[in-house]
């Protein structure tokens, strides 16, 4: 099946990989004159343009840049994240407190269960095994000039097989706590 000279066009520009990338092709490497026209920025942009090339209207508009031509939802630059990155690279990971280890009835305010962003299954969740957790939040009186303050705990076992780690902190985190963000420290790190 031929997809139109569009696709092709998407193809050979996703296959050219270089290693280092050519100034004059824009900030966005060899696909920047190609993502003006044809790739979405966002998820929803992505499924509009999906609805609208399965939608049973004409497509034989000649202007219409999507006309007899398959839109390759590989071929799109992947969406940019806005992550600010330090010097030293990312030496924490951000995670939720979700609740403490609780079964039907008891609750057990001594473990919290935190979720880890990017974790999803046991294997990922063992690599985090003994790091620091540091529960960050705001006080309303100052002390030593910083209203700011920690609770610092570790990571002891994974929880379940999403991904969910179980810590224990020095004072039990509050319940005011439950869904808000914690950082999880990438050391003490035994790589």
């Amino acid at each position: 099946m031929h997809r139109g000279p569009l696709f092709d066009e998407v193809r050979a520009e996703t296959q050219k990989v270089t290693a280092t990338p050519d100034p004059s092709a824009g900030a966005m490497g060899p696909l920047s004159s190609l993502k003006r026209r044809v790739a979405p920025n966002t998820p929803s942009q992505i499924v509009n343009a999906v609805s609208y090339l399965r939608s049973d209207d004409n497509h034989d508009n000649p202007n219409d840049i999507f006309a007899g031509h398959f839109l390759d939802l590989f071929a799109l630059p992947a969406v940019a994240q806005n992550r600010r990155q330090n010097a030293f690279g990312t030496r924490s990971q951000t995670g939720r407190h979700l609740s403490y280890q609780r079964s039907k009835r008891q609750v057990n305010p001594n473990t919290s269960l935190i979720k880890i962003d990017g974790v999803d299954n046991t294997e990922a969740a063992n690599f985090y095994l003994g790091k620091k957790v540091a529960f960050v939040y705001r006080a309303k009186r100052e002390v030593r000039g910083s209203n700011i303050r920690v609770i610092w705990g570790k990571v002891t076992r994974p929880h379940g097989n999403s991904g969910v780690v179980r810590a224990q902190f020095r004072h039990n985190l509050p319940p005011k706590s439950f869904g808000a963000t914690v950082r999880v420290m990438l050391y003490p790190s035994n790589i």
